[in-house]
């Protein structure tokens, strides 16, 4: 891998070429970031039919076949198949516990009844041990095979028992490499040698007697895995303890195994979580990285990859060398294929099977135009960095798309969620009736419940069916779409359509007294920026601070575009006469229990306009210093569009670092598995006031959160669908700011 120079970040691309050891950065800030190689890595699931019970001991050979042992027998899965298929005949199949590659290349299994050598496709019983027989374990003098009664060495066809005096509860055997045996059993950790026995058993030698693993670190170390956590062993005594606090998510630890690459692998119920040489912990958890977390056993083939043993079967852990370069090229071939719906919506997709993503179906959102606005801004920032004739024209099918959500409603400026065709036969929210006692209800829990029975109407020529209701999101987001697309792609006839376009709905919110008014002259639920509301509404207090400066900027967009005055005259208005800048400086102050993370994203949308689009000395001051102490709130997020939003507003380059390891560590698995951090022990729950939402006292890395939507809180604790999958928008708006703004560079050329 090339080396990077001092102005990039070194230890990022360093800890990530150490088998899964996490990102890290340098103290330093930078503002470039060239983009070079690093270990991406993936999952490859292999199940096991409910039937067979658990994976209790798994091997790799040289053929990259993959051996288990389970309650119902020994089973192999040949190289390439998906097919886990019987290894001995099924008279001899039963309840199996261990299985071993020997260093002849040997496979050896153990089963309720026998011991078997697998070579050159011939099976033979192993004659001498007495099973059942727990445990096997390789070592340069023969196999050991390990059980309720003994011990014994096998080598060139002979078995040898050997007279250790270790429990009956044996679970696991290393070699220390000179003829003795390190054994883990349910009362300590012992050393056994052809001499002496030694048994670790005290508080002071182990975490506790409970030992289910065992496994030499590139130290010497031993590391003893139980009940508790890890003891770690230099010289027969215990000189650490890996346990929650260090990153142990479940006391309950059942393998330890050293990588290729000297990190440690510990795996848990909760998970594989694994060690650097600094103890540094990265762990994989839930369906996106393993079939099941229950870890019971931990393997690496040839090439280095990890296999590992779950109570559902077998989960691969991979790596392939990526740049940012082609992780964008991967996200938008899959954005591409699944996630861009008729006329031009960039959208999820429902999964026929989960985690299937074979078959699949588009669906209805929401949020359907605010995500294309993503996608609109996506596009406009790749064309702006690369003049891509390709991004500009999707960029305007994106605006098309967007348009048309204002003209399939026929009014005077308002626009519709989303739209579906008339062919669909299912659609999210259907139309429905409320009786008078349903009203009541819902009046009483929200006051300014809006009782819409009629979200969806069909257009006039017959192909859509569109979506009301539309809400402050929506206008948020489709008016940052529309300012990067004036800004950065549009032509002087492009200009002109967005012109007429945004002053159409900006004319609209005017006209109706600042709300988003529906079809039915009422406005939506959520569409209220007006003055009366606002200030003198006590409902709607939550909101007030974000919608005046939603509000504002709008106006100042529409005025900034067109120079039409009737739009300055009223964001003055709206500042001088009603308050709205004093109520948009409170921002910082909001009654915690009315914070939700979007707010901050829908803030994000306005600064670009405020700060571009005002010349006001004053006022672009003010919009300076509240960004400013935005972002400094905001810090800890590592958000790389809360970053690169801030600097394509205040022209000030920061929060490089957090970015690219947030856009670094991005799994490539994008279906939307639960990621239920609440089972974990080394983190805690924080009962922080957002809107109710449970969160983790520590920000996870972007490999372990639920997939990322900007409106969801990234501190959340639980959250994921199975049957859906996001679209990558997420990684790639970010992505290209970060090109666009010259803070990621693409990677080098190879020189001639």
């Amino acid at each position: 891998m090339q080396r990077l120079s001092l102005l990039v970040l070194t230890a990022l691309v360093a800890m990530a070429c150490k088998q899964s050891a996490p990102p890290t950065t340098t103290t330093t800030d930078v503002t470039v970031f060239q983009d070079t190689a690093f270990w991406q890595e993936y999952h490859e699931a292999y199940p096991v039919p409910a039937a067979l019970g658990e994976v209790r001991s798994l091997a790799v050979d040289s053929k990259k076949n993959v051996w288990i042992a389970t309650p119902m027998g020994v089973f192999i899965k040949k190289d390439k198949s998906l097919t886990w298929d019987a290894a001995l005949p099924a008279a001899a199949q039963g309840p199996s516990f261990a299985v071993a590659i020997a260093n002849d290349s040997s496979v050896w299994l153990s089963t309720w009844n026998a011991l078997y050598k697998i070579k050159n496709n011939v099976t033979a019983k192993v004659e001498g041990p007495v099973s059942p027989l727990g445990v096997l374990c390789v070592a340069k003098e023969g196999v050991y095979a390990g059980g309720p009664r003994g011990v014994w060495l096998c080598d060139d066809g002979r078995c040898e028992k050997k007279s250790y005096t270790v429990a009956r509860s044996i679970r696991d055997m290393i070699s220390d490499q000179a003829g003795g045996l390190w054994v883990a059993s349910d009362v300590g950790l012992y050393h056994a040698t052809a001499d002496s026995t030694r048994l670790f058993s005290s508080v002071d030698d182990v975490v506790s007697a409970y030992i289910r693993g065992a496994a030499f670190d590139d130290r010497g170390q031993v590391w003893a895995g139980g009940l508790g956590g890890v003891a770690i062993l230099k010289d027969n005594k215990k000189i650490n303890a890996l346990l929650p606090e260090q990153g142990i998510p479940s006391i309950n630890v059942n393998a330890v195994r050293r990588s290729p690459s000297g990190v440690m692998w510990v795996g848990t119920d909760v998970g594989v979580v694994r060690y650097a040489a600094d103890l540094t912990p990265s762990l994989r958890f839930s369906r996106r990285w393993l079939v099941d977390d229950k870890v019971n056993a931990i393997t690496f083939d040839a090439s280095g990859n990890a296999w590992i043993g779950t109570a559902r079967g077998v989960s691969a852990i991979k790596q392939k060398q990526m740049t940012l370069a082609s992780k964008e090229q991967y996200f938008y071939d899959v954005l591409m294929r699944r996630h861009i719906r008729d006329p031009w919506i960039a959208g999820q997709c429902r999964l026929a099977a989960e985690g299937d993503t074979t078959k699949w179906a588009a669906e209805d959102d929401d949020n359907d135009g605010e995500y294309t606005s993503n996608y609109l801004a996506m596009e406009s920032f790749r064309y702006a960095a690369t003049k891509s004739d390709d991004a500009k024209a999707k960029a305007r099918k994106a605006f098309q798309f967007l348009k048309l959500l204002q003209e399939v409603t026929e009014t005077d400026g308002f626009f519709a969620r989303t739209i579906v065709p008339t062919t669909w036969s299912f659609y999210h929210d259907g139309n429905r009736t409320y009786t008078e006692r349903e009203r009541a209800d819902e009046e009483v829990k929200e006051p300014r419940f809006k009782p819409v029975e009629i979200r969806w109407r069909k257009s006039r020529d017959g192909r859509w069916m569109w979506k009301g209701d539309t809400s402050s999101d929506e206008i948020c987001g489709h008016m940052f779409g529309y300012f990067t697309y004036y800004d950065l792609v549009a032509d002087e006839t492009e200009k002109e359509e967005i012109r007429r376009h945004v002053s159409k709905i900006v004319t609209h919110l005017m006209k109706h007294n600042f709300t988003l008014t529906d079809v039915d002259d009422q406005p939506t639920r959520w569409g209220v920026w007006s003055p009366d509301r606002l200030n003198h509404d006590p409902e709607w207090s939550p909101d007030r601070s974000l919608n005046s400066m939603e509000v504002l900027s709008f106006l100042k967009f529409a005025y900034y575009i067109t120079r039409d005055e009737k739009f300055q005259s009223e964001y003055l208005r709206l500042i001088n006469t009603e308050g709205y800048l004093d109520n948009m400086a409170k921002i910082p102050q909001q009654n915690p229990a009315w914070f939700i993370y979007f707010d901050v994203i829908l803030a994000a949308y306005q600064y670009p306009i405020l700060l571009k689009g005002e010349d006001d000395p004053k006022l672009k001051k003010f919009y300076e210093d509240h960004i400013d102490q935005w972002l400094a709130r905001r810090k800890d997020d590592h958000n790389p569009l809360i970053n690169f939003i801030y600097v394509y507003a205040r022209q000030q380059k920061k929060e490089l670092k957090p970015s690219v390891e947030f856009l670094t560590d991005t799994p490539l698995d994008l279906v939307d598995w639960t990621i239920d951090h609440t089972r974990r022990e080394d983190v805690r729950v924080v009962h922080v006031p957002v809107m109710g939402d449970l969160q983790v006292n520590t920000l996870q890395p972007a490999s372990i959160r639920a997939t990322v939507r900007w409106d969801k809180n990234p501190w959340g604790i639980v959250g994921g669908d199975h049957y859906m999958e996001r679209e990558p928008v997420f990684w790639l708006l970010p992505y290209w700011m970060g090109r666009y703004l010259d803070m990621i560079q693409p990677p080098a050329k190879p020189k001639a």
